[in-house]
């Protein structure tokens, strides 16, 4: 379902800019949607593939308390929530300060990484478990990466500058 409405709208973009021939600040907006739109869709995929694994982790018992992890899903949500909210009110600053919170979910995916291969050394009886959670750090570490993308399409939105590709925003 999510991809059928990525197509059409996808489809309704491209039937904006054939038939109403938009004007410069209009076809940042549809490019804007466009973008997003896929990046919806591929964060959409993430949940699914965080699903699968969440369902594999109902039937073992928990390696160790999960702090980081269920941090980094907040703080992913939060962040896309913010992204959408700068989209829909064009506002290039929330958007900016929403890419920095990026590299708290990549420092915590890091260090989740880092835990569980201890875990893993130690007892290789737990590696089908930790993979499960460093698949699921890093899916929830991959939409915040889509997130990002978001925002970066909402700064050209509005402000007409690519920040895509420079590095830390400052």
């Amino acid at each position: 379902q999510v991809t059928q409405l990525h197509i059409e709208m996808d489809e309704a973009c491209i039937g904006l800019i054939a038939l109403r021939q938009p004007a410069a600040v209009d076809i940042r907006f549809i490019a804007a949607a466009m973008k997003i739109n896929t990046d919806m869709e591929r964060i959409g995929d993430q949940a699914i593939n965080i699903t699968e694994r969440a369902e594999s982790l109902l039937a073992v018992p928990t390696l160790k308390p999960l702090i980081d992890i269920p941090r980094m899903a907040d703080i992913a949500q939060e962040m896309l929530k913010d992204a959408l909210d700068a989209f829909v009110n064009g506002d290039d600053e929330l958007a900016y300060r929403t890419i920095l919170r990026d590299d708290t979910v990549d420092q915590l995916k890091d260090q989740v990484f880092r835990e569980l291969l201890t875990f893993m050394m130690s007892d290789p009886t737990t590696i089908p478990r930790a993979m499960d959670l460093i698949l699921v750090s890093r899916h929830l570490e991959r939409i915040a990466d889509h997130t990002t993308n978001i925002c970066e399409d909402v700064i050209f939105m509005v402000k007409g500058k690519d920040v895509r590709h420079r590095g830390p925003l400052a």
